[in-house]
């Protein structure tokens, strides 16, 4: 393993995460984000998909669509695999020949170690073949955060502005808030910010 943080998500830290979270009602942000701009996809491959929850909602939302998923732990692909198609693969190591409609990551980025994200948003550039969607903790300035009493396990910054700044010819298609309280969002979300880009 490359970094400190993926051998927690790997191990027995990853393993907890998902008992906390299986019972999830699902992830329907992101759905909500591609449907205002009336996006529509054929596919579409998670960066750290964990159990598939986003997939899910994205498959209700397009049914005839095939859903990737990339996840680091073992047992969380174990059951996103029994759903969508599924690669238990670090990130930086998951190749593909194929490119995706929409490449995303949710809640991914602020648990790498940011001597690597260079090479994330390069992961999610180059497998992308139309879309970019990030959904993120939002901080101008990076700074580190104790998570679950542990350290160097998750980082807030603008990772869109950097992205966008490491691939300048992409479009910003739009942008917004996900916010907790929000009735419709209730239980569905955190407090994080989205963008949408588009290759052109």
């Amino acid at each position: 393993m490359k970094t400190l943080q993926e051998k927690f998500w790997k191990g027995n830290f990853g393993n907890y995460y998902i008992e906390r979270n299986q019972n999830s009602k699902g992830v329907f942000t992101i759905v909500r984000d591609l449907i205002k701009n009336k996006i529509t996809i054929n596919n579409a491959l998670e960066l750290g998909a964990n159990i598939g929850l986003n997939l899910d909602a994205l498959k209700k939302a397009f049914p005839s669509a095939k859903m990737y998923g990339v996840e680091i732990n073992k047992t969380a692909c174990d059951v996103g695999k029994k759903k969508h198609i599924f690669y238990n693969s670090s990130v930086y190591n998951f190749k593909s020949k194929k490119k995706y409609d929409l490449v995303f990551s949710s809640g991914v980025l602020i648990h790498q170690n940011p001597k690597y994200l260079k090479k994330f948003y390069q992961k999610l550039y180059s497998l992308s073949k139309k879309y970019i969607y990030i959904a993120e903790y939002f901080n101008p300035t990076p700074v580190e955060i104790e998570y679950r009493n542990k350290k160097e396990l998750l980082f807030k910054r603008d990772f869109a502005k950097e992205f966008w700044e490491k691939y300048p010819s992409i479009e910003l298609i739009d942008y917004g808030f996900h916010w907790k309280e929000d009735p419709l969002l209730k239980n569905n979300c955190d407090n994080e910010n989205w963008f949408l880009f588009k290759k052109k």
